[in-house]
This record gives structure tokens, sequence and C-alpha cells, in this order.
């Protein structure tokens, strides 16, 4: 869907992305990551042309990006961003629907999205359509910020950094929104993030830059058993790679099905979907030897046990 081939861009004579070759498939969720002045950024916005590229050549749906009109194709590409930068004047409604009501899209089928919208991001609509930017948490604000780069139902959304001003609780919970809208339109997503732990919980695939170069580039589970060189295995983090691990997993695949908790149970059974680090922090924080699992409406599963998080295989 998305192609650069040995693309490249200069600023002040200073090369910030380097002979770039990079094939983005559709509906993939696809993670930018590096560290300060990788390119990455740079990258994302030569996508949607905020910043023209220099030499090479990016394609989109097939076609050179330069044969678009620069409005016309950041109507196709949602672009969401950490200062987020909604309109303060402006309703949550009417800050969502800038994109639809420049389309000329009837006032009816507006205020429609804006209600599916709303609620796909656990926003209540009719509690939240009608405040303005300052009435709402970061949090809020961040997904509303969202909501507004899916309004106009596009084919790729781009987001540079967006949880990253989040406190941890809120950053997690985005994530796993993200996740959710990803699973649910199997949307073409391209993320930036310097986060190697939110890049490996949300990718199909990690792009490493370093220097305008593409280091290494693969599924999550690559970048921990099969790291490029010695820059891979320092940015992913040599000493807890076992815990990354467990990040890539979920519970559902170690439960074991038609089983029932023994002994003492402390806590609510953990859904299905948790990750399997997140398991294991239930099981040092409870103290106990199994779990009760449930599945995603709330019935029985089985259990998991501690030991089997000991002798799982990798990813």
């Amino acid at each position: 869907m998305i192609e650069f081939h040995q693309v490249s861009k200069q600023f002040d004579h200073r090369t910030v992305v380097d002979q770039l070759t990079l094939n983005i498939a559709e509906g993939e969720f696809t993670v930018l990551i590096g560290t300060s002045g990788s390119g990455k950024s740079t990258t994302l916005k030569m996508i949607n042309r905020l910043i023209e590229h220099d030499t090479g050549h990016i394609r989109f749906a097939g076609e050179e990006i330069r044969c678009f009109k620069p409005a016309e194709i950041r109507r196709r590409m949602g672009y969401a961003i950490q200062s987020i930068g909604l309109f303060p004047h402006w309703t949550v409604e009417q800050n969502i629907a800038t994109v639809p009501g420049l389309l000329k899209w009837p006032r009816a089928r507006i205020r429609e999205r804006v209600t599916e919208l709303l609620t796909l991001l656990n926003l209540e609509p009719d509690l939240f359509r009608d405040r303005y930017p300052h009435q709402l948490s970061g949090g809020q604000q961040q997904r509303v910020g969202v909501a507004r780069a899916l309004a106009a139902d596009p084919e790729v959304l781009l987001m540079d950094e967006p949880f990253g001003a989040l406190d941890p609780v809120t950053r997690a919970a985005l994530q796993l929104e993200i996740a959710r809208i990803h699973a649910l339109s199997k949307r073409t997503i391209v993320l930036v993030t310097h986060d190697i732990d939110e890049a490996l919980s949300l990718a199909d695939r990690i792009v490493l830059l370093d220097q305008g170069r593409i280091v290494q580039q693969g599924a999550p589970a690559v970048f921990l058993t099969d790291p490029a060189n010695d820059f891979v295995r320092d940015f992913v983090g040599r000493s807890d790679i076992g815990i990354k691990l467990l990040s890539l997993e979920t519970v559902s695949r170690y439960a074991r099905p038609g089983e029932m908790p023994q002994g003492e149970s402390r806590g609510e059974p953990i859904p299905e979907h948790l990750s399997l680090r997140a398991a294991l922090s239930a099981f040092v924080s409870r103290r106990v030897d199994t779990l009760a699992v449930i599945d995603g409406q709330g019935q029985p599963a089985g259990v998991l046990h501690f030991a089997d998080l000991l002798r799982r295989e990798p990813a």
C-alpha cells in the first residue's frame, strides 16, 4: 500500500533519511522506532506530504504521492500527534467533524459518525460531544484526537508519538484501544515511537531506524530472538528479553481449559487476552501458583499455572 524506494531527505545539508526502501502492506500495523534524530518522524510525515522527499519515490496505492494534491492525500490518511492540536473553542463533536465537514458530509451522517467514534473510544457520546477540550483530561483529549483522525474513515492512520505525554496508566489504556481498533478495522496504521515496549505490544512489524537507515525490520519476536547486531540488542534491552517475550503472548494460549482453580483464590479472574507479562505480575502480587481465566464473555476459560510460564517455548 505504501512503498518507499531509495528515498532521501536533507535539512540544511544534513541527511535525515538516507536511501530508504520500505514497503508497508495494506492492513499492517507498522511501528517506526529509533533514537532521537533517527529519521522516524520525517519518514512518517513524508507519507502524507507534510514533508516533501528530495529524491527517490514514495507510492501510495500504486501511485507516486506527488500525483496527489496534498489536501487530497491528507483526507485519505488520518493523522494523530502527541500534542493533539484540538481547536480549543470547538466542541468535541465539532473537532471530530473537521474533515467530514470539509468533505461536505450531510449533518446527520456527521453526527452518526461522531457517535460511532466516541463509542468506539469509550467516551459516552451524550456526555462528551458538547464538551470543550479544556473540560477533558489529557487521555480524553488524546482519544478525541484519534477520533478526529479516524472521522472520514481514512485508508491509513498515521500516528506520531501519540501517547508520549500521557501518564503510564492512560498510555496503556490507549494502546489497548488502538490495538482493538486495528483488530476490528484491519486499517493500515503507521506509528512512530521511541518506546520499544510500545512497539513490541502493538506492531505487526517493527522498523528500527538509525541515522536515516533501516537497521532491522520484522515481527516483534524476531527483534528479541534474532537481533541483527549489538545496536539492536542494546535498543531492545539485553537484560530483560525474557520478560519482553512474555508480553508477546496471551494467557489464552497457556490456560488449561476445563480446569478449575484449586485452593485459595485471591483477586478476580484474569481475561484470556491478557499478556503473559501482565499475568506474571498478577502471580507475583497475589502470591499464588494458579490464576482463574475468563473469556471475552466473562465465562470460565480454564486455569493458568505459574509453572507453565517457566516451561513455555519462545514465540
